[in-house]
């Protein structure tokens, strides 16, 4: 086998798989173990894949600034938005995390809702400015200029306070073994800050965000009850989600 076939049969494992080990690699193509290293290394230089200890996962989510990632995939962002505004009732305390997604969530909740919104993130709560029935919190901290949400030791001790009924965490990364990932230390303790005092906590992520995981883990899948995803997620890739009895919702 070619050395371009060997790292493309890797990347379709990957693919399909969520995860390669290198041992295993190396028997199935009958190649040494340093042979599928420097392939791994190789494939995760060229941006491909993401080396660990004994094998390779996906590259991770999106990472990219605030502006960029909301030109990203506009129209999976609104209808997922659409679909999980749909779980939010009147009389609930909700926490919206910062990201873009979460952003459409709240242009996108009823005009005629009553409830109390906490947010880390200065653009969702400038969005929700103006809604009559809304009582919205901004949890202050540090702000995260590329990310436009607040972190550090404030932040984590206000939401550690509320006993929200919802949660919609954006995510980076959402992968059914290693969880829910990001890359920035502080933002994972804030979510994980918003997860440990929420009844349901659902996850907003488009279909190119299953299967990935960044550098640094916010949470097992175990934390997740709910997941919100848009229609070109095909089964093969929610099945481990469901597998976990994490509810499905489709946009």
């Amino acid at each position: 086998m070619l050395t371009d076939e060997r790292r493309a049969l890797i990347l379709d494992r990957l693919g399909t798989q969520g995860r390669v080990l290198a041992a295993d690699l190396s028997a199935e193509l009958a190649v040494s173990a340093d042979t599928i290293r420097r392939d791994l290394r190789e494939l995760d230089d060229a941006g491909l894949l993401r080396r660990v200890h004994g094998g390779a996962l996906p590259r991770h989510g999106d990472a990219s600034p605030f502006a960029a990632r909301a030109r990203r995939a506009p129209e999976a962002k609104a209808s997922i938005a659409r679909r999980a505004a749909e779980c939010v009732h009147d009389g609930q305390v909700v926490v919206l995390d910062g990201g873009t997604t979460t952003l459409e969530l709240a242009r996108a909740l009823r005009a005629d809702l009553s409830a109390s919104i906490i947010t880390t993130s200065p653009p969702i709560a400038l969005a929700l400015a103006d809604h009559p029935g809304l009582e919205v919190t901004v949890v202050g901290g540090t702000l995260r200029p590329s990310a436009l949400v607040t972190v550090g030791a404030a932040a984590v001790e206000a939401l550690r306070l509320i006993r929200a009924d919802l949660v919609f965490l954006g995510v980076c990364g959402l992968h059914p073994e290693i969880g829910v990932t990001t890359e920035d230390l502080e933002e994972r303790h804030v979510k994980a800050a918003m997860i440990e005092g929420a009844a349901e906590v659902v996850a907003l992520a488009d279909h190119d965000k299953l299967g990935t995981a960044m550098p640094i883990v916010v949470a097992p899948l175990s934390a997740v009850t709910q997941l919100v995803t848009d229609a070109a997620a095909d089964d093969a890739a929610l099945a481990p989600y469901r597998a976990l009895g994490i509810e499905v919702l489709l946009a």
